[in-house]
């Protein structure tokens, strides 16, 4: 199982400093199913090709059970192509053995992160379910030049057919972090395979390596099936959080008229003031945006764990920054999570919390998923304390310029009036055996109400999902 990097970018054996592998010495990395090796077999100025050999164990591969699943035929576990084609085997090597390069750094020479390369790629055996077709659907629209040569079932008996084994060739001008990350998905999108449980951490895996490029690739909802194995609910989660804006504008696009305090400051400081006033330790920000809420929290002792989630990843990726979370003291680190998800789609590591927050999120859903988000956080997750704040739609006559039926905000589903969130909010309680009352967030108007309003959940049962 042979891949092959080469480039003719002066110098070539920039290269080498990219992949963090010194040409002078032939490396080695451990895998799960056998050894990855790593050399070059040409240094020069004017080129550079690194070589990644896998040496997969097929002995190795029946004993720990991580070996094909099929059912082709009955001796498939030994009987099996995976130690000589790229396959998952090959995207686990390039994670575990090229990882600096993945993610985009650089010790020596930073500047080359982001340096467009002429490179060409050699794929020895690739097996492609679907034939040169596929390969050009997910290769083409990234800029790739392909050459591919489709081998025999068996030379010796032409009349067998030909297999879906390639020899590939790529060719392509782009970031060495980019070309890592498109081979590292779509090798096995190409083989239609994985050599290991599919599950959630799939998921974050996919969205963090494509998300520069899959929302916007045409074969993203193809890509996404064959990467998580067909498994309809968990493309459909990857799927929606893909296609969702990553681009989050400023919540309030409209201002009131005489503003007396910015209003999301009043809303945080009034839904910490709240938390305070319960015994809860473990609080889940979910929708926590660019992590505005989360550092009003991280300062109150009470609060022993955080957890933020966000439907972007580039929001997460600016909260990790903002809170310089990487420069914090070690038991600091250990009080903050951040992860990637979906509030319409059930998530285990959203158990187990005492209470859960979503600021002005609820209006971002379209109003047939909100069932959705009610069993996931009230049925499944159902932490003791729940608070849900919402803009208050009476408020909106307030504003200047305003004009009938136009919401604070673009990407706004919906607003309610005080009534429509009471009508709501009681059903919720009642369904899921909650109590609820309701609050005003700003300065509150006799005929309008506030500018937004918050309803506070707390569960008659406690928390129903172990620690």
């Amino acid at each position: 199982m042979l891949l092959t990097i080469t480039t003719t970018h002066t110098p070539a054996s920039d290269l080498s400093y990219l992949l963090h592998k010194h040409p002078a010495k032939a490396q080695q990395v451990e895998l799960s199913g056998g050894i990855a090796h790593v050399f070059y077999t040409e240094v020069t100025e004017e080129k550079c090709t690194a070589a990644l050999l896998l040496d997969i164990d097929p002995v190795g591969l029946v004993r720990k059970n991580s070996g094909p699943s099929g059912n082709d035929f009955a001796l498939e576990q030994y009987v099996n192509d995976r130690p000589y084609v790229a396959s998952s085997f090959m995207s686990a090597a390039i994670a575990k053995a090229f990882s600096t390069a993945m993610n985009g750094r650089c010790k020596d020479k930073p500047e080359l992160v982001t340096v467009p390369m002429p490179f060409d790629i050699t794929i020895a055996v690739l097996p492609v379910r679907g034939g040169e077709k596929v390969l050009q659907e997910l290769f083409s629209p990234l800029g790739y030049t392909i050459d591919a040569e489709r081998h025999a079932l068996d030379p010796a008996f032409p009349s067998w057919g030909e297999s879906r084994y390639f020899t590939v060739r790529l060719r392509n001008t782009i970031t060495l972090q980019q070309l890592l990350s498109h081979l590292y998905i779509l090798i096995p999108v190409c083989d239609n395979d994985k050599h290991y449980w599919v599950g959630q951490a799939e998921v974050e895996k996919l969205l963090e390596k494509g998300k520069d490029w899959l929302p916007a690739h045409p074969a993203n909802e193809f890509i996404t099936y064959r990467y998580l194995k067909n498994q309809k609910g968990l493309a459909n989660q990857a799927l929606e959080i893909l296609m969702k804006d990553e681009t989050i504008e400023p919540e309030e696009t409209i201002e009131p008229v005489e503003p007396k305090i910015r209003v999301h400051d009043l809303r945080l400081q009034t839904v910490k003031d709240e938390l305070l006033k319960t015994d809860a330790k473990r609080i889940a920000d979910l929708g926590c945006g660019e992590g505005k809420l989360l550092r009003y929290l991280l300062p109150e002792k009470q609060f022993e764990y955080i957890l933020g989630m966000d439907v972007s990843y580039r929001s997460i990726e600016i909260v990790k920054d903002k809170l310089k979370i990487d420069r914090m003291p070690p038991k600091q680190q250990e009080r903050i999570q951040l992860i990637q998800g979906a509030l319409t789609y059930r998530d285990k590591r959203l158990e187990g919390f005492d209470a859960a927050v979503l600021v002005e999120v609820i209006e971002h859903l379209d109003p047939p998923r909100l069932s959705a988000l009610e069993k996931v956080v009230f049925q499944y997750a159902k932490p003791k304390t729940v608070i849900i704040t919402t803009p208050n739609a009476e408020y909106n006559v307030k504003f200047a310029n305003f004009e009938e039926g136009q919401m604070r905000h673009a990407d706004h589903r919906f607003e309610w009036t005080r009534s429509e969130f009471a009508t709501w909010g009681n059903k919720v309680a009642e369904e899921n055996a909650y109590t609820v009352i309701y609050k005003p967030l700003g300065e509150e108007d006799p005929e309008t109400g506030a500018l937004s309003q918050m309803a506070i959940f707390t569960s008659n049962t406690g928390i129903n999902a172990e620690r």
